[in-house]
């Protein structure tokens, strides 16, 4: 499949026109940032790793009723999406304390909290990707009543599908990240979930051990990022045991 011009670029992917009408192409990076781009690094296979999960989540989801903006996988680091609006918030689900909930709320990382805990992220770097409630999010428009309630639902529904999925191989879901997109058929629009699930946007621990399977290995200098990557693709299936991911690297 031929590329057609690049129109955005982000710290994790790049998005290019696609051939197809009503589609983008997703590039996966293997660039790392972490505390809103001011620590920058590479994880050797990252995009391969991203892919292959997302796919993987993306698929699975669907197969369950949730809509979302994957098409199919292109190739190694690439897969067509539909093109979407995408509505400019972060929604996180929080399982488990940990990371920003923990410091702002002074609260013990790896406490369970007693039911899933829905935030709302505004979508802009130079603010730094703000903490905002439903209340904002109505009152400035970037999403109706109705969209919001149909975000939360479908979130929840991720959440305790994937919740089971991980716990099945043996990995917590300590929290995770999901942005959604408005897609256009002539005049009717429906939301669908987009960009990525990987361990890029969510906290995966071990479910025995609690030992980090995630991103925080980079931002926390704890060593064995690509390890960790690699473990998850693994239990999840889309890695085999014998594959080298630096030879899967070099089909791009």
């Amino acid at each position: 499949m031929s590329r057609k011009q690049p129109i955005y670029e982000g710290k994790a992917k790049v998005l290019y026109e696609g051939t197809e009408p009503g589609t983008i192409i997703q590039y996966f990076k293997d660039d790392a940032t972490a505390f809103n781009a001011q620590k920058r690094g590479t994880i050797a296979g990252k995009g391969v790793l991203n892919n292959m999960i997302t796919e993987f989540v993306m698929t699975r989801l669907a197969e369950i009723g949730i809509p979302t903006h994957f098409i199919r996988r292109i190739n190694m680091r690439e897969q067509l999406c539909k093109k979407c609006e995408i509505v400019p918030i972060e929604v996180v689900v929080r399982n488990i304390v940990a990371g920003s909930m923990a410091k702002r709320l002074g609260l013990e990382e790896g406490e369970r909290l007693p039911r899933p805990i829905v935030e709302f992220y505004y979508k802009d770097d130079a603010l730094g990707d703000p903490l905002v409630s439903d209340e904002h999010i109505l009152a400035l428009g970037w999403a109706s009543a109705e969209e919001l309630e149909e975000i939360v639902g479908m979130t929840l529904r991720v959440n305790d599908y994937l919740c089971g999925l991980m716990r099945g191989i043996g990995i917590k879901l300590v929290d995770f990240k999901l942005e959604f997109g408005r897609v256009w058929e002539g005049d009717f629009m429906h939301l669908v979930l987009a960009d990525e699930f990987s361990p890029d946007n969510c906290r995966l621990w071990d479910a025995v051990t609690n030992e980090k399977m995630d991103k925080d290995r980079f931002r926390r200098d704890l060593g064995g990022v690509e390890e960790a990557y690699q473990e998850v693709a693994r239990r999840l299936g889309v890695l085999p045991e014998s594959a080298d991911i630096e030879s899967l690297n070099k089909d791009k």
